[in-house]
Parts: C-alpha cells; sequence; structure tokens
C-alpha cells in the first residue's frame, strides 16, 4: 500500500503544470532625505566654487590694475629723471663766467671796480 500512495503522490506532482515563478521587479527606495539633503549640499558646494571663483577673478584683476599703475607711474618717474639730468647740465652751462658776461652786456651792465666788494673766503 505504501507503494501505491508513492505512485499517486509521483503522478499528481507530474500532472500539476510546472509554471516558472513571475520575476518581481527589484525596487530600491532611496530615502527621500538623502536625496534632499544630497542636492541641498551639492547646490551649497556648486554655490561656494562660484563664489571663490569669482573672488579670485576680482583679486586678480585689481592686481593687475595695481601693475599696470605702477609702471606708468615709473616711467614718469624716469621722465623727470632724465629732464633732471638735462636741466642740471643747461644750469652748469649758463652758470659759465662767459654766458653770465654777454648776459651783463645785453642787459647794459658794467664792470665797475669801485663798486666791487670782496669778501674774504672761509
Amino acid at each position: 500500500m505504501a507503494a501505491v500512495r508513492v505512485r499517486q503522490h509521483q503522478q499528481q506532482q507530474v500532472q500539476q503544470p510546472i509554471t516558472p515563478p513571475s520575476p518581481q521587479p527589484t525596487i530600491i527606495r532611496r530615502k527621500k532625505t538623502n536625496q534632499k539633503f544630497e542636492k541641498t549640499m551639492l547646490i551649497v558646494l556648486v554655490s561656494i566654487v562660484a563664489v571663490l571663483s569669482v573672488l579670485v577673478l576680482n583679486k586678480q584683476a585689481a592686481i593687475q590694475t595695481t601693475s599696470m599703475d605702477i609702471q606708468k607711474i615709473e616711467t614718469e618717474a624716469e621722465e623727470i629723471a632724465k629732464k633732471n639730468v638735462d636741466l642740471t647740465v643747461r644750469v652748469s652751462e649758463l652758470s659759465t663766467y662767459d654766458n653770465i658776461w654777454k648776459k651783463a652786456k645785453e642787459l647794459g651792465l658794467t664792470q665797475n671796480e669801485k663798486n666791487v666788494k670782496v669778501v674774504p673766503g672761509e
């Protein structure tokens, strides 16, 4: 009798149609708080990078402007130094005895030894 039961049991198993299990899609759910936090942190990071880059560009522009101003002032100082050298040479040329004497004659001055007072040198 046991053999009959085993056969019946095997026939029942064979008669049942075998259906493959239906695959259920695996859904990975993320917590919404993490997504919001990540988006917020990303926005904050991008904002910080943008602000810092603007500040760096602003400082570089200020440095460039200052460098140009310094260069202009140095050029002006060199020109003034050249003019000073030229004027010093001109003063030394005009202060020679011959030039002074010519200018005095043009103005109608004469040399009068009675009006000359000699001061002893130190």
